[in-house]
C-alpha cells in the first residue's frame, strides 16, 4: 500500500511526462489501466504513445530518492517490467535527479524524470533533454554531510586503502570515530553509489568521484595558518623542523609543495607547507621563522582535524601526509597547487585504483 505522500509523488510525475510527451505534435498519449492481480509486480505508471505509425509502451518506477542507490534498484525494476511488452522504454522518477544519477539512467539505457524540470526522454525519433534544473526542495539529511570533520575521518581511510573491505567496528575503530557515525557515513555512501558492500563488509565502488567530490568541498584554509619568513630556503626549514620535531616528539606532515617535493619531485618550489600539533608560536621560536602578512616563504598549519595525519609516511627521513591528504590540499591551492594535484592523481592514486 502506497503512502499518501508517496501516492502524490507519482502523481505528480505523471502529469508532467504526459505534458512533456503531449507538446510533441506527433504523439498520442493514452494512459494503460493496470491489472490489480496480488504478487504480481507491477510498475508506478505506464502509458501508450502513438505517432500514427507505430506504439511504444512508456514504463515508469518512481522512486522517492533520486540517489543513486535507488535509482539503480529502480533501473533493474524497469528491465523486469520491460519484459513484459512488445516494445517498451522505460523512465525512472524521483523528486530530484542529480547529474550523477543522469549518467547512470543513460548508461543503463533508461530515461529520467524529476519535479524540477530535469528530464531525458530518448526512442525511436524522440529526444527531449532538460538538465541542470536546482533541487526546489532541500532534503533533512541524517547525517548533514559526509565531508563534515569527523566525517571525513572515515572517508580518509577508505581512500587511503581503496581495495580494502571492512566491517563497520572495523572502520570505526581504525578511523577514530564513533561505531553510530561510521553506520551513518556507510549508509550515506551507499546511498550516493560511492560505495557497495561484499559479505556484510563496506569498500569503495567510485573512489575518483568520491576524492573529486571531497576536493570540491575542501580547502586546506581549514587549518589555522602562520605565515612565516626566514632567511634559509623552504628546504633548509624543512630539514630543521623534521629534526626539532623529531627531537621533541611532536607529529608533524609536510604537504602541498614540500609533501609534493618528496613524494614525486617534479618541480622547483619556494614555500613549504606543513601540519604540526604543536604550539605554533614555540615552533616559529625556535626556527627563527619570523610571522609575516605577505612574502612568506613558510606555512605552519595547525591541522583542522587530526585525521589529516592518517596514513603519513616518511621519506627521506622526513613525515609527509598520506596521497590523499596531499592531493586535497595541492588541488585546493590553486594554480600550480592543481597543476601538482593531477600528477599526483595520474601517477599515484589512479594505479591504486
Amino acid at each position: 500500500m502506497k503512502n499518501t505522500s508517496y501516492g502524490n509523488l507519482i502523481l505528480e510525475i505523471k502529469n508532467i511526462l504526459k505534458d512533456i510527451l503531449a507538446s510533441v505534435p506527433s504523439l498520442r498519449v493514452k494512459e494503460k489501466n493496470q491489472s490489480e492481480s496480488q504478487g504480481i509486480a507491477r510498475p508506478d505508471f505506464v502509458f501508450l504513445v502513438n505517432n500514427g505509425v507505430s506504439s511504444k509502451w512508456i514504463v515508469v518506477e518512481i522512486k522517492s530518492s533520486g540517489e543513486p542507490r535507488y535509482v539503480r534498484s529502480a533501473i533493474q525494476q524497469i528491465k523486469e517490467y520491460i519484459s513484459q511488452f512488445d516494445d517498451a522504454y522505460g523512465i525512472v522518477g524521483a523528486p530530484f535527479i542529480s547529474n550523477d544519477t543522469a549518467m547512470i539512467c543513460k548508461q543503463s539505457g533508461v530515461g529520467y524524470i524529476d519535479t524540477a524540470g530535469n528530464c531525458l526522454i530518448n526512442f525511436g525519433q524522440i529526444y527531449i533533454e532538460r538538465k541542470n534544473y536546482p533541487n526546489p526542495k532541500t532534503e533533512k539529511r541524517t547525517l548533514r554531510s559526509i565531508f563534515s570533520r569527523k566525517a571525513t575521518r572515515i572517508i580518509r581511510v577508505l581512500l587511503c586503502n581503496p581495495k580494502r573491505f571492512w566491517k563497520v567496528q572495523e572502520l570505526a575503530q581504525e578511523s577514530n570515530v564513533s561505531l553510530g557515525l561510521a553506520f551513518k557515513v556507510k549508509e550515506r555512501l551507499l546511498d550516493l553509489d560511492y560505495a557497495k558492500v561484499e559479505n556484510r563488509k563496506i569498500g569503495l565502488s567510485r573512489p575518483q568521484e568520491l576524492l573529486s567530490k571531497w576536493a570540491n568541498n575542501y580547502s586546506f584554509h581549514k587549518n589555522t595558518l602562520y605565515d612565516c619568513f626566514s632567511i634559509k630556503s623552504a628546504r633548509e626549514v624543512e630539514q630543521s623542523l623534521a629534526e626539532y620535531c623529531l627531537q621533541k616528539r611532536i607529529p608533524y606532515a609536510f604537504t602541498l609543495f614540500s609533501g609534493a617535493a618528496l613524494v614525486a619531485p617534479f618541480s622547483r618550489y619556494t614555500r613549504g607547507f606543513v601540519y604540526i600539533k604543536d604550539n605554533l608560536e614555540n615552533i616559529t621560536n625556535a626556527l627563527e621563522l619570523k610571522r609575516v602578512d605577505s612574502g612568506a616563504n613558510f606555512t605552519l598549519m595547525q591541522p583542522y582535524d587530526d585525521g589529516v595525519f592518517y596514513g603519513k609516511r616518511e621519506i627521506k627521513n622526513s613525515a609527509v601526509v598520506s596521497d590523499i591528504q596531499l592531493y586535497l590540499d595541492l588541488v585546493s591551492y590553486k594554480g600550480r597547487g592543481e597543476e601538482s594535484a593531477q600528477f599526483l592523481l595520474e601517477q599515484r592514486l589512479k594505479p591504486q585504483w
